[in-house]
């Protein structure tokens, strides 16, 4: 399907013995938020990391089962080449310590090694920033270190220098876990302007988070998808009884 940019079939993760994810079948379409959600420990972490492959970096990791980036099995490819195409976002905020936001934003260039003329590399700093909403806060100190913004700020500051390798995904793991509200708000509303340039997986514990900024919600319990669709639909009326459990605060 044309509109599809990732598929994952049958698909399986362990460390060791201990399996953590039981045969995922998803389809993720383009330009979406896709959120990922479920109790601690349910796998929703292990399966973003398997997506740029990061899961495999822990001795004993193991999977079985296909994943595909548009048609192409992301088990195949290169690791440096995929995750120029999958960028990632961390639940607490890493700006690269000793570089200026300048060369935070452009640091996937010049860890690949990819060389750029001054200027080019000036508009993907300002693209990136400005899609990011941080460049009327940034642009007169970009070479500044990154560490002295806010944390919203330095959020922010790693989501722009994801946007800079124009990846197809984002992977989000709890980006706004250890912000304030207003600073969690902010990254919520750039999700919606940001969905009209790229896909977007979103790791969160936080319900209400899944439903304000979410097109389709994927629930996974123990390892096992329980239920994906539309976000909406999942919320007011879901299928499975684990999910309404959930969703109601039953367990979690």
């Amino acid at each position: 399907m044309e509109n599809t940019v990732l598929t994952v079939k049958d698909f399986s993760a362990s460390f060791g013995d201990h399996q953590i994810l039981h045969d995922i079948n998803l389809t993720i379409e383009r330009n979406i938020v896709a959120a990922l959600m479920g109790p601690s420990g349910c796998g929703k972490t292990t399966l973003i990391r398997c997506v740029n492959r990061m899961h495999e970096l822990i001795p004993g990791a193991a999977v079985s089962g296909e994943m595909l980036l548009m048609n192409e099995d992301i088990y195949d490819m290169q690791p440096i080449i995929l995750r120029r195409k999958i960028g990632m976002v961390f639940q607490k905020p890493n700006p690269f310590p000793t570089m200026s936001i300048y060369e935070n934003v452009v640091a996937g260039y010049k860890l690949n090694g990819i060389k750029l003329p001054k200027s080019e590399m000036d508009g993907i700093v300002e693209r990136s920033l400005k899609n990011a909403a941080l460049w009327g806060e940034v642009k007169d100190n970009l070479h500044r270190k990154g560490t002295f913004l806010s944390g919203g700020q330095q959020q922010r500051l790693c989501i722009a220098r994801a946007l800079a390798m124009n990846p197809e995904i984002i992977l989000f793991d709890e980006p706004t876990s250890a912000l304030d509200p207003k600073s969690t708000a902010q990254i919520e509303d750039l999700f919606v302007e940001l969905k009209k340039t790229v896909t977007m997986l979103l790791v969160t514990h936080n319900i209400a988070q899944a439903a304000r900024v979410s097109d389709v919600t994927a629930f996974i319990y123990l390892g096992e998808l329980v239920e994906f669709g539309p976000t909406e639909k999942m919320f007011t009326v879901p299928k499975d009884k684990r999910t309404e459990e959930y969703l109601t605060g039953k367990f979690g």
